[in-house]
């Protein structure tokens, strides 16, 4: 658990090889760039339930004990994204309404040069990072939520797949947050543009 500049932590290997291959054999079939909510996804039986784990009290408290504060009454929202555009990974914090912060990686084991996570002393340059953590698939990022957890990665475009789930401040910033990316959501399916082509997307991404 690292306390400063801001609290986060990492940790490889979360899940075992044999699971990971399941996982990813049921992950969604996401085709566009961006965040999606569960309600907008199919997926299969092993990926449901890697969503059950994450729903878990047992994993809720980990993290609650790692940062020391108090999930209870903060609710759950979880997502998926399955495709990186070179936009994303601009530098950013992550919103207000977001207070605990995790990322699950299922892509293979990385080797690409960009798209590695970096959490970052400041908002000003990519390079000045604390430390640079790829997205090999079954690590496991964490961070809470500060004016000051600035986080990002270099351009890279193409399959880059995991599990993001925020503990929320509120219940309204909940419904907000998952009305917005519903809304995303149908639009990608209306207009199924080519990532390069669609100009609405969120360059956010970790």
């Amino acid at each position: 658990m690292t306390r400063e500049p801001f609290q986060f932590f990492a940790t490889p290997g979360v899940i075992s090889a044999v699971d990971l291959a399941a996982v990813r054999a049921d992950f969604p079939n996401i085709k566009s760039p961006g965040i999606f909510p569960l309600s907008e996804l199919t997926y299969g039986p092993a990926f449901s339930q890697l969503i059950e784990d994450i729903q878990s009290q047992d994993l809720e408290d980990a993290v609650a004990e790692n940062f020391g504060v108090d999930l209870s009454d903060k609710p759950l929202m979880i997502t998926v994204r399955g495709h990186a555009q070179r936009k994303d990974g601009r530098i950013h914090t992550d919103t207000k309404t977001k207070f605990v912060t995790c990322l699950l990686y299922l892509n293979d084991i990385w080797d690409e040069g960009g798209g590695q996570l970096r959490l970052l002393r400041g908002s000003g340059d990519i390079n000045d990072f604390i430390v640079e953590i790829p997205p090999n698939g079954g690590t496991f990022v964490s961070f809470q939520r500060s004016e000051n957890s600035w986080h990002g990665h270099e351009p890279f475009e193409g399959e880059r797949r995991y599990v993001m789930f925020n503990w929320m401040t509120t219940h309204i910033a909940l419904e907000r947050e998952l009305g917005r990316h519903r809304l995303s959501a149908m639009v990608k399916r209306l207009n199924p543009l080519p990532a390069r082509d669609r100009q609405n997307e969120s360059g956010f991404s970790s």
